[in-house]
């Protein structure tokens, strides 16, 4: 076990890792995410969920770092977190904003091009209304409407048609947007992705702190990105109690689907319990 180190720094993707896939509940990390906190131990999400949506989780949590939104689309840094200048595109709110995406009403219209070259009507969550977000996505009607948000992604949803989907997959590549599966879903965005906003953030911590040891905990594909990034990549296991198939230099697999696996990492990794 790597003894605690007052300069290690937590990333950590959301849905099917702090939080129940299936509830989105934080409960059962709860007492881990205090430990940290007591610690002074920063605690980064890196996730696909838009700002809105972060923020709340963020409020409950009593947690005050920096955060990723929607795939790296950007990093929010309350102002003042840092006690020096950095380049940053805007300030919104109580944040200074680095931007890495392009602007979601830009994505949007490409997306409406792909759909007319195409002629395959798929839909995304700017295509439906908060019920049917919620309907979709299990999410209680409040959290629908947060997560339709965005800012720096669409979330596509396919009919169940393989073909149809490698021809939109294909002509949104050609548009020149990227995209991540989630499962059921498609997450289109520019040039961003989680490890790019990872980097730039641990080279802000190592300004700040000096040497870091910087900690991602994810559970899927979508977190690849973040966890090449760090310095102790964490894969916790999906429903079924299997991992991600992924190779991956040192990469730590910890027993425990969700928040109890995000919970051992911290204990086993981190050092922290």
């Amino acid at each position: 076990m790597i003894e605690y180190l007052p300069k290690t720094v937590v990333f950590t993707d959301l849905d099917g890792t702090l939080l129940d896939l299936v509830t989105y509940s934080y409960d059962k990390a709860l007492p881990a995410v205090n430990s940290l906190r007591q610690r002074g131990i920063p605690i980064v999400f890196c996730s696909a969920k838009t700002r809105a949506e972060q923020e709340v989780y963020r409020q409950e949590l009593g947690i005050s770092d920096p955060f990723i939104v929607e795939n790296g689309g950007a990093i929010f840094i309350p102002q003042d977190y840092f006690p020096f200048g950095f380049n940053y595109q805007k300030a919104k709110d109580e944040y200074l904003v680095i931007e890495l995406g392009i602007p979601y009403h830009q994505i949007r219209q490409i997306l409406e091009q792909v759909r007319a070259a195409t002629g395959i009507n798929f839909r995304g969550f700017g295509d439906m209304s908060m019920e049917e977000v919620a309907t979709e996505t299990g999410l209680a009607p409040e959290a629908a409407q947060r997560a339709k948000l965005r800012e720096y992604d669409e979330t596509l949803k396919f009919e169940d048609n393989p073909q149809e989907v490698d021809r939109v997959l294909n002509a949104i590549a050609e548009a020149g947007l990227n995209y991540v599966s989630g499962g059921r879903y498609y997450d289109v965005m520019g040039p961003n992705d989680k490890g790019k906003a990872t980097r730039i953030l641990i080279g802000l911590f190592q300004r700040r702190l000096g040497q870091i040891e910087a900690v991602g905990i994810g559970d899927s594909a979508n977190d690849l990105p973040m966890l090449s990034a760090v310095d102790i990549p964490v894969l916790v296991q999906k429903p079924g109690g299997l991992w991600e198939d992924v190779e991956m230099q040192h990469l730590h697999r910890v027993e425990g689907v969700g928040p109890e696996g995000w919970i051992k990492a911290i204990e086993e990794i981190v050092g922290v319990k």
